[in-house]
């Protein structure tokens, strides 16, 4: 974990209301798809979490939702500005246990990490499967980006507007060697019930310190507690203990 000043690159607008985020300055400490960074925001106690979309030698872009009072000031941020960050913080997705066709299944938000990973399977020569799942067309981003990657894309909405009509579950095919999953909760779920392989689930939790100190993110797996922002944000299938 490195705590470092970034000077952001552009901020601008995908949807209403998700954003994409291009921030320079040292990523050395963001080794794995899958690692999010803690953004501190002037005039607010706790730093934002937020999910590694990508990166190169000398930047990181995140994409993120505005769902409050920081996300909105992040916004209204212009190149330029410099932000604290945490970066290297949580475990990322394991790559190896991918298999040959593995399928990578986000949904809202927990979309952008998934880029990164299939930018990096691709480059292990895997065929990579995608599922992008939202409520309705004018929220769908990133689309094209995966299939410019070279991946086989199919997206969901929940009412029908665009793709295929229903949930993530809905356009899950047979076929795959392994999944990599990442979204709110109810879908986490969903999708533990419907596939038949082993997996990884990233969750997204409310973290307040985001390194593991205040314990406000634990989750109950079959080993006990762990710690999502410190032992996660990424969970195998075969630990996970859902609590009703």
């Amino acid at each position: 974990m490195k705590d470092s000043v970034f000077e952001i690159y552009e901020n601008f607008p995908l949807t209403d209301d998700v954003f994409q985020m291009k921030l320079t300055g040292d990523v050395s400490d963001i080794t794995t798809p899958g690692q999010f960074i803690n953004i501190k925001i002037d005039s607010l106690y706790l730093r934002r979490p937020i999910s590694v979309c990508g990166k190169d030698e000398n930047s990181v872009t995140i994409i993120y939702k505005v769902v409050g009072k920081g996300t909105e000031i992040l916004s209204k941020m212009q190149k330029g500005e410099k932000l604290s960050v945490l970066t290297g913080l949580g475990n990322g997705y394991d790559t190896s246990l991918s298999g040959e066709t593995p399928l990578l299944i986000g949904g809202g938000v927990g979309v952008p990490p998934l880029y990164l990973l299939a930018k990096e399977l691709i480059k292990q020569n895997k065929k990579v499967s995608v599922i992008l799942g939202f409520n309705k067309k004018s929220e769908v981003f990133y689309e094209n980006e995966f299939k410019k990657l070279g991946c086989d894309v199919s997206v969901t909405t929940v009412d029908g507007s665009y793709g295929i009509k229903g949930f993530v579950t809905n356009a899950i095919k047979n076929g795959y060697s392994y999944f990599y999953t990442c979204g709110p909760e109810p879908m986490l779920k969903a999708v533990y019930k419907s596939t038949d392989t082993s997996g990884q689930f990233s969750f997204e939790e409310r973290m307040g310190c985001g390194f593991g100190a205040c314990m406000g993110c634990s989750c109950k797996t079959i080993t006990g507690y762990k710690r999502i922002c410190k032992d996660g944000p990424v969970l195998k299938k075969e630990e996970i203990l859902w609590e009703d």
